[in-house]
């Protein structure tokens, strides 16, 4: 059973960053295609609902998660969580179920703070993975498709045109691929529309695509997992995958940034250009030096203090004579001496 029910109205986005969610836009309306433009106009009202993972520890990105559930963690100023949803807010999805297992309570403000969608939260004790996750919130889900979105995701993909191969096959999945990548392990048949093999489990091929983490499913599938257990979704992949029946869209259009690691995480900050790098609400005294970093709102970096390649999380403080270099601050305590590829 869900733990709540959020709804709030008024215009969409979030409260915080309203620039970066305007930015994020307009990157995404010029990486979509004219027919992914039609297709948007076409199927926005196919389909109305989605899940974002967000029950993982985020180890990876510890001590970052920490502090913080992964989609909670800050990018340019928002929630990845908070890009997700303003990215389906576009495609007419206005309801969204979020798993919740390490820090629910953090959700809190973040549920408060999304205006115009619908937000319900199931709690997780004990972890279900992807497919029990999947499978929990099968009441809340009824008998319309969903389009379903890993926690750590950032992307720019034309998701219009992923809706739209799924209202027209008829599958029970879609999943949404990308052409280049590391580690891929998604094989296709030769049309390129149905999914053969995935890490080699069936024997059939060797992976030429990666998964994106994002996929639209029919509740019909949903129900095929047994309620109650803690238990992965490929294993469920894999048997429609025998049948024919699981169907793929390559999506290279756009971005697709898996942020589940340090590395990850940083690079984003570094390429990206969602939002201004320096809040206008972070405070950088005269003579503070701060070089290829994003300064969250609320920050403080005083005079004689040197930020590179960093990331600087809201209400952090640099004090005088620090000197930081691929460093993410996401402590409330001062930040003094010299540190590199450190988390403070």
């Amino acid at each position: 059973m869900p733990l709540r029910v959020v709804s709030t109205s008024g215009s969409s986005g979030m409260s915080v960053g309203a620039e970066a969610s305007n930015m994020l836009r307009d990157t995404q309306a010029e990486s979509r295609s004219v027919l992914a433009s039609r297709n948007h106009r076409r199927h926005s009202h196919f389909m109305h609902q989605a899940f974002i993972l967000g029950a993982g520890l985020g180890t990876r990105l510890r001590p970052l998660t920490d502090r913080l559930p992964k989609p909670l963690v800050p990018l340019f100023h928002q929630p990845i969580a908070a890009w997700t949803i303003n990215a389906c807010a576009k495609l007419g999805i206005r309801r969204f179920a979020i798993n919740t297992h390490h820090l629910p309570e953090a959700w809190d403000d973040f549920a408060t703070h999304s205006v115009g969608n619908e937000i319900t939260f199931f709690h997780e004790p004990i972890l279900l993975e992807t497919g029990g996750g999947l499978r929990n919130i099968s009441e809340w889900v009824g008998d319309s498709p969903l389009l379903v979105h890993n926690g750590d995701i950032f992307s720019t993909m034309p998701l219009d045109a992923l809706l739209a191969a799924h209202k027209a096959s008829g599958l029970p999945v879609t999943l949404a691929l990308r052409s280049q990548g590391t580690a891929a392990h998604i094989a296709l048949d030769a049309s390129g529309s149905r999914v053969i093999d995935i890490h080699k489990k069936l024997g059939r091929a060797a992976g030429t695509h990666v998964f994106s983490g994002i996929y639209c499913v029919n509740p019909e599938f949903i129900r095929q997992i047994p309620a109650n257990e803690k238990i992965s979704v490929i294993p469920f992949f894999l048997e429609i995958a025998k049948q024919n029946q699981l169907g793929a869209i390559t999506l290279d259009e756009g971005v697709w940034l898996d942020l589940g690691d340090r590395e990850s995480y940083l690079r984003a900050h570094r390429e990206l250009e969602l939002a201004p790098r320096v809040h206008p609400d972070a405070l950088i005294e005269p003579g503070a030096t701060i070089i290829d970093s994003v300064v969250g709102p609320g920050a403080m970096v005083e005079s004689g203090a040197v930020v590179r390649d960093s990331v600087v999380w809201p209400n952090a403080k640099i004090v005088r004579g620090a000197d930081l270099t691929r460093c993410i601050v996401c402590s409330g305590d001062p930040v003094a001496g010299i540190h590199s590829d450190a988390d403070l």
